[in-house]
């Protein structure tokens, strides 16, 4: 590919991205553009992936075909305000901010900018990722496919709607973590009932590997009734979850995920006017 993508900010979503995208062999590393407020960040970025790395957030943006927008939605208006003279009708701004819509980044950049909103997950890093997507509309066909195409590097794109991105950051974006939990918790089980802690671990994550092949195809209460016999081991340790509300634990889990976005969306706006 000869077009060039910067990223404003470089933490961990950016290098999930810049990894994606190198080690997948989809861009050349002289076609990234990376800048932070860290130097230690850089230098490490740079030796990893042989990036250009810089301080100065216009010069990533003078730089870039498709610039990614990977800050904190706190520091958002501030880089806004900071690269609204030098972002051009021409480039494509694709933001990854939780709870910073659209509306917004056009009220600071100016709305005859394209803009695009993404909700990755940190599963880009390895390629599995899921990454909701949406746009104001303005990008030409060609634009639109060339972005979602570098998203596809990183695993399943949806596009959706933005009133769905808050959904979407608890699902995808928070539900990583309950799962870890839960991996974890599993390995914690297996151990106290007398498995080595590396083949608690190994076992854990090749059942669920399986699983997810599985629910792939089938219906996830078919295939529980199906491991699930008269009397067996299986019913009592379903019983026990059901016992420590363990599925209505989750599915609290990710609503309150789901209404902390929309706190963090409506505090953005109030502190925007």
């Amino acid at each position: 590919m000869n077009y060039r993508v910067g990223f404003i900010g470089g933490g961990n979503m950016a290098e999930a991205f810049i990894s994606a995208f190198v080690e997948g062999e989809f861009l050349p590393p002289g076609n990234i553009f990376v800048s932070d407020v860290r130097p230690e960040r850089l230098k490490e970025l740079q030796t990893l992936y042989g990036v250009n790395t810089t301080l100065n957030n216009s010069e990533v943006v003078l730089n870039s075909d498709i610039l990614f927008l990977a800050v904190k939605p706190q520091v958002m208006p501030a880089v806004l305000r900071e690269i609204a003279e030098v972002v051009t009708p021409a480039q494509v701004v694709v933001s990854m901010a939780a709870g910073f819509p659209m509306r917004s980044i056009e009220a600071l950049l100016g709305d005859d900018k394209k803009i695009a909103r993404i909700m990755p997950n940190i599963m880009v890093k390895v390629r599995s990722g899921v990454v909701a997507y949406c746009d104001n509309s303005r990008l030409l066909d060609e634009e639109r496919e060339r972005v979602l195409s570098l998203l596809e590097v990183t695993g399943a794109v949806f596009r959706l709607s933005e009133s769905l991105f808050d959904a979407v950051t608890a699902v995808a974006g928070s539900s990583p973590a309950f799962f870890f939990a839960i991996i974890e918790a599993a390995c914690d089980g297996a151990v106290k009932v007398g498995l080595p802690r590396d083949v608690a671990k190994e076992m854990v994550l090749k059942v669920l590997e399986g699983c997810v092949k599985m629910a792939a195809d089938e219906h996830p209460e078919v295939l529980k009734d199906r491991v699930t016999s008269p009397a067996g081991t299986t019913i009592e340790g379903l019983f026990a979850l059901e016992r420590g509300g363990v599925r209505a634990s989750i599915i609290e889990a990710v609503s309150a995920a789901c209404r902390r976005s929309k706190e963090i969306s409506d505090l953005i706006e109030k502190s925007l006017g």
